[in-house]
């Protein structure tokens, strides 16, 4: 079977990384390896007085676990990060881990709306674009692409969309899948860049005009159990 290694969060309410992910990949018939990085006790977006439980501690022991027993990895998917320096810790598990044929999909989880989430600090922010340069394929928000590019939340907003994924790619090393893409007309998706060709397609369905916590998540366990299991990008994304 093949096995993705998930480096995301737990909550109870909310952000749901690893409730979505581990039986999602594993109907898709995907073995799912949980990495906490830390647990809440809802999402950080709207709601105060949250718990927060870093995991930063037992992250490392996990890999090194997971490292004498010789497992290895169809893909390494990440998302939530709950510390600065859990960043180095996932950067060191895709570095140790990463074979010849192995996807890393970051999901660089920081904000929606404009926003940064309220744990994220400016230094995290910038940690978080060094671990996407490793990343085959990225997921971000229009907010998480302002935060990797640089510029500010009003600018984004003014650049054609299809420079903005071909910016992303960082010069066509790695596919980009923007979320959050609407082409007008009620509709809603993502716009993909594929690293293989790169070509650039839209991928959009009918919006349901309500917003739903966990929908990132299960659009990005959805698009690496398809990729895994060898779907090219753009067939994955739909």
């Amino acid at each position: 079977m093949k096995r993705v290694a998930s480096i995301q969060d737990i909550s109870c309410l909310g952000r749901c990384s690893l409730t979505v992910a581990i039986p999602v990949l594993s109907a898709m018939g995907v073995q799912c390896c949980p990495l906490p990085t830390a647990f809440l006790s809802t999402h950080t977006g709207g709601f105060e007085g949250f718990t927060f439980l870093d995991m930063t501690d037992e992250m490392s022991k996990v890999a090194d676990h997971w490292a004498s027993l010789g497992l290895t990895f169809q893909a390494v998917y990440s998302g939530f990060l709950g510390s600065e320096r859990q960043i180095g810790v996932v950067e060191n598990f895709i570095c140790r881990f990463r074979g010849p044929d192995t996807v890393v999909v970051v999901d660089p989880v920081m904000g929606d709306y404009g926003r940064v989430y309220q744990t994220y600090t400016a230094a995290m922010c910038s940690g978080m674009a060094r671990l996407a340069e490793l990343a085959d394929v990225i997921t971000p928000n229009l907010t998480e692409a302002s935060l990797l590019l640089e510029q500010s939340y009003e600018t984004i907003q003014a650049i054609d969309p299809a420079e903005i994924v071909r910016r992303l790619s960082l010069g066509g090393r790695r596919s980009v899948v923007r979320t959050g893409y609407s082409t007008g007309d009620g509709q809603t998706g993502a716009l993909c860049f594929d690293r293989a060709d790169g070509s650039i397609q839209a991928v959009q369905v009918q919006r349901v005009p309500r917003d739903f916590s966990g929908t990132g998540d299960l659009f990005t366990s959805v698009l690496t159990g398809a990729m895994v299991k060898g779907v090219p990008l753009i067939q994955a994304a739909r």
